[in-house]
């Protein structure tokens, strides 16, 4: 944990928090991210969390954490944690299932991609905030002459592929469409055994339970007060706001 110099004898110090409260973002009822940060409870320290819910072949866009770490821990269903070595320039995918983890160090290129429906995931951060950039803004922002000139390709068709990303993904393939790529293969990619963990969320998670969904869903869920002023998604500090930067592995 940092150090913290907090007035714990405030009555404003804060000791727990209910996720459900701060949705990052959100595709649909069954793929959608809830945050946890400093901003929500004030006496974190230096980490963070995303749970994640993701069904068959939704996949978290390959992004990078210009300054954190990422333990993704593997509660429910099974997913693929795909990241790029950048000192060998490797390709590393870990199957992941209930009680099994994957670490990303600190700028490294990753993503997740969910192998069942009910998968259920919770990346952990060593950063109170952690930054973020997205493939999807990489790809729309920068300019298609410039990767036409840079790579020898055809501007109207590097045009043609990324107009239909119009905004930043977070959890693709966005809706609609109609294109689905072919999942990855079990067999091929899973370091550990398979313990046969059940998939499916216990009762006591509570995110599926009738009392909560009848008191509305994300955002009216009235069991703690959230920090005032705290933006939601579009300027979360995990999302946009920022201008690219280039990441480099140090050497």
């Amino acid at each position: 944990m940092a150090t913290s110099y907090r007035d714990y004898t405030s009555p404003n110090t804060q000791f727990t928090y209910d996720m459900r409260n701060n949705l990052f973002f959100k595709k649909d009822d069954q793929n959608f991210i809830d945050s946890l940060g400093i901003a929500q409870l004030n006496t974190l320290g230096n980490s963070s969390l995303l749970d994640i819910f993701l069904t068959t072949g939704n996949v978290v866009e390959p992004h990078i954490h210009q300054n954190a770490s990422e333990l993704v821990y593997c509660i429910a269903g099974e997913a693929i944690v795909s990241l790029i070595n950048p000192f060998t320039n490797q390709l590393l995918n870990y199957n992941i299932k209930p009680r099994q983890v994957a670490n990303i160090p600190l700028g490294w290129w990753h993503y997740e991609m969910a192998l069942t429906d009910d998968t259920h995931l919770l990346a952990i951060f060593d950063a109170p905030t952690p930054e973020v950039i997205f493939g999807s803004d990489i790809l729309r922002l920068t300019p298609a002459s410039v990767w036409a000139h840079t790579y020898c390709l055809d501007e109207a068709k590097v045009k043609e592929t990324f107009a239909p990303l119009t905004k930043t993904v977070v959890i693709g393939p966005p809706v609609g469409c109609q294109q689905q790529g072919q999942l990855p293969d079990r067999a091929a990619s899973s370091q550990y055994p398979y313990y046969g963990y059940s998939s499916q969320l216990p009762d006591s998670y509570g995110y599926y339970d009738a009392n909560y969904v009848q008191q509305g869903g994300y955002g009216q869920h009235p069991v703690y007060q959230q920090p005032t002023g705290y933006p939601q998604y579009g300027t979360n500090p995990y999302h946009t706001g920022y201008t690219p930067q280039p990441v480099y592995p140090s050497y």
